[in-house]
């Protein structure tokens, strides 16, 4: 089995230090950048299976080498931040084109496990629906990991992605927050109870038709979500 590549870019060096230190000891190949130009230099070069970039830092910012990375790939991507979260922040971060935040300081137990549960989303294919889905309108190919909407190919985060799927697997049945914190992030994030709201926002935004009038993913108020198959 070949070694997991990740790339890690930040400034402040005692922190890449640690956290390539930490991941090199649980048996992932490490490179690591101190600014966004060498970051994206490596990401070329190295062609990492994830990233870690820091937002804020000289030569180019996390959120544009981010976007740089999603114009020719769909490496899942990490960011890290030195404050804290905030829905706003998410939403701006998957607009670039990020798959999760990590705020520092990091807990290096904490870091591993998040990267680990990254990489098994975006290397995730859910067999009960390995026939995808079509209805004319949205079209969502499981094997090729294609999503289109309207004719269109549309970019989905890896973790969007996995969500599309675990909705489209429970289709026509209410999944409970929970549920999705744990099938979509893993266990890890079962307190992130503002994850689902803000993809389920942003998923709504790249396939509904109405976006404000959903058809496709509903809100149970309080409970869940639910995912309706449309008719032809």
């Amino acid at each position: 089995m070949m070694t997991t590549k990740v790339l890690i870019v930040d400034d402040e060096q005692a922190i890449r230090d640690a956290l390539g230190r930490k991941l090199r000891r649980e048996g992932f190949n490490v490179t690591l950048a101190g600014n966004g130009l060498e970051g994206l230099r490596a990401f070329h070069t190295d062609h990492p299976d994830l990233v870690i970039l820091d937002i804020v830092m000289p030569e180019m910012d996390g959120l544009t080498v981010c976007q740089r990375i999603r114009e020719v790939a769909e490496t899942p991507v990490m960011m890290l931040s030195a404050q804290a979260i905030t829905e706003e922040d998410i939403v701006i971060g998957l607009n670039a084109g990020a798959d999760e935040y990590l705020v520092k300081p990091v807990r290096l137990n904490e870091f591993v496990a998040r990267v680990q549960a990254l990489l098994r989303r975006s290397q995730m294919i859910t067999p009960e629906v390995q026939a995808g889905y079509n209805d004319g309108y949205l079209s969502v190919d499981l094997q090729r990991r294609h999503v289109h909407v309207n004719g269109q190919k549309i970019h989905l985060t890896p973790t969007e992605f996995k969500l599309l799927v675990v909705l489209l697997e429970n289709a026509g049945r209410v999944v409970p927050q929970r549920e999705l914190l744990e099938q979509v992030w893993g266990p890890e994030y079962v307190d992130d109870v503002y994850y689902p709201r803000v993809y389920i926002s942003q998923l709504r935004r790249k396939v509904e038709p109405d976006p404000a009038n959903p058809v496709y993913i509903l809100t149970e108020h309080r409970v869940g979500y639910r995912f309706e198959k449309q008719v032809n």
